[in-house]
């Protein structure tokens, strides 16, 4: 099982590289618990998904000192990689999105992985439980996603944008809605970013996705058929528009060519939205590794 990591967006509202901001006693980074996590989990191969100009900052702090630990790789997500014809805007900056991040590393993964953010602190049990799932099950379609309930995933400096999750009853995803969600008098509300006039209460329990997907190799065909699609219906805005993995997976499941499967978790979820976030962090793991879920130096 190989962990794919996507590292190469930079955080607007934090400030600059969330990826390389210490959290932990001995300056870990968020990427450090995930790497940890996947390891005790029985991963056995990691690849960081980076900006090229990048690489010597994330070889220096992050490669050498797992190195010893697991297989590590880098691919490059490079915006100048589209289709033939296209033509990148000088003002485009900003990576592609999810989808085009995951292609990066087509050439470095042909077994199932799991694909999760590099700023976002997971816990353990998503990466046992999606380990598991790919040993339990071959089927080249059948794909997962952790789902965490909404309560767990929550910040207490603002407003947060959650993929809601809903699903069959034999728990596979079939929908799920983009949406801002914020607490307010105690009841958490969302607002459909596709329509604003959508506002709805959403239940402490209820599943979202915080972007942490299982997939077999089969995916990468997929996204390079839909990648040139992509292109070609976003030809007028070229300088915004991404390419989102949650958008790519639901297109295979109306075409009933993949089915997902939704794991639901109940760690909780911490990231670094807005710079206030960090101090919940940092005192969130020197919690656990008070009660032992971590040692005090990830990597001695």
């Amino acid at each position: 099982m190989t962990l794919v990591i996507m590292a190469a967006g930079m955080g607007s509202r934090f400030g600059g590289l969330k990826q390389v901001e210490p959290v932990g006693p001995n300056g870990e980074f968020i990427l450090d618990y995930s790497v940890y996590d996947a390891i005790k989990a029985g991963y056995d191969k990691v690849v960081f998904i980076i900006k090229e100009e990048n690489y010597d900052l994330f070889r220096e702090t992050i490669g050498k000192r797992i190195e010893s630990k697991i297989k590590v790789e880098y691919a490059f997500q490079k915006i100048e990689d589209v289709p033939e014809g296209v033509k990148v805007p000088t003002k485009r900056v900003k990576p592609w999105g999810t989808s085009h991040a995951i292609l990066a590393a087509k050439d470095l993964v042909n077994e199932p992985f799991t694909v999760i953010n590099a700023d976002d602190f997971y816990g353990y049990d998503p990466f046992f439980k999606m380990k598991t799932f790919f040993e339990e099950n071959k089927d080249d379609n059948l794909y997962a996603m952790i789902g965490y309930k909404v309560i767990n995933t929550m910040s207490e400096n603002g407003s947060v944008k959650r993929g809601i999750c809903s699903s069959n009853e034999d728990g596979y995803l079939n929908n799920l809605i983009e949406s801002l969600v914020e607490k307010k008098d105690g009841k958490i509300i969302a607002t459909d970013l596709e329509d604003e006039k959508n506002v709805f209460e959403v239940p402490k329990d209820a599943l979202v996705s915080m972007n942490f997907f299982g997939f077999h190799p089969s995916i990468f065909k997929y996204l390079e058929d839909e990648m040139i699609e992509f292109f070609k219906k976003h030809e007028n805005n070229l300088e915004k528009c991404e390419f989102l993995i949650p958008n790519s997976v639901f297109k295979r499941i109306k075409e009933n060519k993949i089915k997902v499967k939704v794991l639901d978790t109940n760690e909780r979820w911490f990231g670094v939205t807005y710079k206030e976030d960090k101090k919940d962090l940092v005192a969130a793991i020197n919690k656990m590794i008070d009660e032992g879920k971590y040692p005090k130096n990830l990597w001695d």
